[in-house]
Formats: structure tokens, C-alpha cells, sequence
């Protein structure tokens, strides 16, 4: 199966650490291979990166590796393909529009007989079953809510649907709006917060650490949100099953 990473912070952070210890997944220590993908808000605006070869081999993801761009939410992928084929179409994150608002996705998971009715505008232009359920996802928002919903309902209505379609399989997924990050396990996601003091965090996947402090202040927060622990001396979380948890400001929130 795939491989999920998101970040949400306070203030505008790069994701360069945890996404080069994270790329090593996608054919050094581990074999999600087959695409990789990146979204950033800025703003209202969507800096929006796919690519069907792995994220160790691919020229984007060595751009990304070395380009330090600043986002309060990013929502990362490395495929390892269940259904469809190794394309550019089948690659997460996939973003859609929604109430004047870009939505970015990202799904880790098999899901088996799961044929939702589409009848909106909302169709995926690729072959899997991750899309269908995004798809599904913003028909079934756009039903629900007239316009933004606060964070709280949102994430209310997000814990109904996520719970529907989870019953054909596994249904890890990372959802944005730019406004928060939502996050949902059935079977293996966990997350860490970052907050002041910061200290040096030593990555498990590649030899390289780097001391926070040095490069932070007092009022930054962060809340990363991965697969399996990116680090090795970091308190990581893990999720219980099927369950939902939204992130704001890098803090996770009680409802």
C-alpha cells in the first residue's frame, strides 16, 4: 500500500527534513514506487506536485528536497499501486474545488466494492478507487453544507462519511482545505507535535538530524502526520482505528 505524510503549522514551515527521510520510503527503505505527489497552500492558492516515477528517482522530488517552500498545510504521497495503472492521472494528492476553496487528498488503503453513484460535477479522470472517494467526499460535503462549514462540523460530517465508505477497506486518508488538516485511520497513521522548546530530531530513514531551535521561535507550533514514525527520538502517536482527528495552528483539536 502507500505511504501518507501531512504537516500543519502555525506559521508558514518547509517540509524539507521530514520529506527527504520520507522519499526514502519509495524505493531506498521501502518500495512505494510507483508515483509520489505534494501539495502546499499558500493562501487560497495550491502549489500542486505529481510525478508517476518514485519520489527517489524523480527530478521534482529533488527539487523539492532542496527548495525550502513555506506552507501552514502540505499533504505528501508515495504510491505503491493496488488499483490503477503507474500513471500521472493516478497520482496523489489529488485537489479539487469546492465553495470558491481548493481540497487536497491523499489516501493510503484498498477499498473493495466500493461503487459510489457520482452525480455531480465531481468525477475522477484517473482509474483508482482513492479518487472515487474524494470524489464522493466533496458530492457528499456539497450535499451537506451550503457553504464552508466551520471546522468543528466539518469535521463532524467528515467522521459520518469516512466511517461509510470504510466499511470496504482500508481507508487511511489526509484531507486540506488550507484552513485545518484532517487526518482518518483505520489501520496505520500516527502524529507528533512540535512546539517550543525545540531540540535536535534525528530522522529513521536516512542519517541526518537537524536542531529545531536553531532554525524556529517561541510561537511556532507544527503537527506532522505520517504512515510510520519519521523520527527516532520523537514521541509519536499512533491513531486508533476509524478514528478522525482534525489539526489547526500545529495543534490537534479536542472535538
Amino acid at each position: 500500500m502507500c505511504q501518507l505524510l501531512g504537516m500543519n503549522a502555525k506559521n508558514p514551515t518547509d517540509l524539507t527534513f521530514s520529506f527527504t527521510g520520507f522519499a526514502q520510503r519509495a524505493g531506498r527503505t521501502g518500495d512505494h514506487v510507483d508515483g509520489w505527489g505534494m501539495a502546499f497552500f499558500e493562501g487560497h492558492g495550491v502549489r500542486h506536485f505529481v510525478d508517476h516515477q518514485s519520489a527517489m528517482k524523480s527530478p521534482v522530488a529533488e527539487l523539492i528536497r532542496r527548495y525550502p517552500i513555506k506552507s501552514t498545510n502540505v499533504i505528501a504521497h508515495i504510491r505503491k499501486a493496488t488499483q490503477g495503472a503507474v500513471a500521472l492521472s493516478n497520482c496523489h494528492p489529488f485537489v479539487r474545488e469546492l465553495w470558491g476553496n481548493y481540497w487536497v487528498f491523499a489516501h493510503n488503503g484498498n477499498l473493495v466494492g466500493f461503487d459510489a453513484r457520482l452525480h455531480s460535477h465531481f468525477h475522477p479522470v484517473g482509474g483508482t478507487d482513492s479518487e472515487l472517494a474524494f470524489c464522493w467526499i466533496m458530492q457528499e460535503l456539497a450535499k451537506s453544507h451550503a457553504g464552508v462549514p466551520s471546522i468543528q462540523e466539518m469535521t463532524l460530517t467528515l467522521r459520518e462519511l469516512a466511517a461509510r465508505i470504510a466499511r470496504h477497506g482500508t481507508f487511511n486518508f489526509l484531507l486540506s482545505n488550507g484552513d485545518a488538516l484532517w487526518a482518518h485511520a483505520t489501520t496505520q497513521l500516527c502524529y507528533t507535535e512540535r512546539a517550543w522548546p525545540y531540540s535536535m530530531v534525528s530522522l529513521s530513514d536516512e542519517d541526518l538530524s537537524v536542531d529545531f531551535s536553531q532554525h524556529t521561535s517561541p510561537d511556532d507550533k507544527t503537527a506532522i502526520i505520517v504512515t510510520a514514525p519519521l523520527t527516532s527520538n520523537e514521541t509519536w502517536v499512533p491513531f486508533a482505528p476509524g478514528e478522525l482527528k482534525a489539526f489547526v495552528d500545529g495543534q490537534l483539536q479536542a472535538f
